[in-house]
């Protein structure tokens, strides 16, 4: 896979803060690559300085094989960047802040085309400000694209969205990656970056502490298999034979209610038939999570 982004031992200062601490990736072509971690981890910092909008303290990057401090215009033709907050010129409609962007772009796409991507042709004579949520969100994604660019960066795409305006944010995401685009996103949604993302960084105080494609990290965690019942009968004896194979907790203080924690396969066979002997009320098994090995590596929950 041909690298499009190269990042090599990246710095950013703040004085006697040190918001991105030495770290170094690549992003191949077509991949959804996604940094992760709570606010103030430096995942919009490094995003800015990849993008040209900050100068690194130290280090290199390279986008499309250019240096992004040395060629920083002729990098910006050819990328699409969405913001975390982003502010547009309240009396235009739509299409008129569309065209307004793309004649500042050699090569661009039409804003029929662009509105059509996102569902919103029927909106397109509608000022900002009547937009929901949900069709703001993606008309500042669609934005991000007038120039056509080989590669997008979304800054936390679906940050204060409900369920159901996020899972249309995650379809255009995926459309713009089937257009062959190469996409770069934060997010502290872990379920998001497990949907989305080919490869993930997880990013704590500048620094990534674990990056891979996102199945292989879940795949490293302590206990990378799950087990949760419901059974209010269960006795003493049972949960010691349980507890031999399996961590074992209650869900949320429910005292009926139990997860098991198991670190390898032939662990989950053994405890799998011990718990369908109990025959509990209900039983679910499955495997870790990203926010599972989040909590994992920093010990706490990540937080908007």
């Amino acid at each position: 896979m041909a690298k499009v982004i190269s990042v090599k031992n990246l710095v950013k200062k703040y004085g006697k803060l040190i918001a991105v601490n030495g770290i170094s990736f690549d992003v191949g072509q077509g991949e959804i690559f996604g940094l992760l971690g709570e606010n103030g981890a430096g995942k919009t910092t490094t995003l800015e300085m990849i993008e040209g909008l900050r100068t690194p303290t130290s280090g290199s990057i390279e986008v499309l094989n250019c240096d992004i401090v040395e060629r920083r215009d002729a990098v910006k033709e050819r990328i699409g960047v969405q913001l975390q907050s982003s502010a547009y010129y309240q009396f235009l409609t739509l299409r008129e802040i569309l065209e307004l962007f793309a004649s500042f772009y050699a090569k661009n796409i039409s804003a029929q085309k662009l509105l059509k991507l996102v569902d919103l042709e029927h909106k397109s004579g509608s000022l900002i400000g009547n937009l929901s949520g949900g069709q703001r969100q993606r008309f500042s994604i669609v934005a991000s694209l007038v120039n056509d660019p080989e590669v997008v960066f979304l800054d936390e795409p679906t940050t204060g969205l409900d369920p159901i305006a996020r899972r249309n944010l995650w379809d255009l995401i995926i459309k713009i990656k089937d257009q062959g685009k190469t996409i770069i996103l934060t997010t502290h949604y872990m379920e998001e970056a497990e949907i989305l993302c080919d490869r993930v960084a997880i990013m704590e105080m500048g620094k990534i502490l674990v990056m891979d494609e996102t199945h292989k990290l879940v795949e490293k965690s302590k206990f990378p298999y799950t087990i949760t019942f419901i059974d209010k009968k269960i006795s003493e004896k049972k949960l010691n034979e349980l507890k031999k194979y399996a961590e074992v907790g209650n869900v949320f203080g429910k005292e009926s209610k139990y997860f098991l924690k198991i670190k390898n396969q032939a662990a989950m066979t053994d405890v799998l038939k011990l718990v369908q002997a109990i025959n509990p009320e209900s039983l679910t098994v499955g495997r870790a999570t990203l926010e599972d090995l989040f909590i994992e590596l920093t010990g706490k929950q990540i937080e908007e």
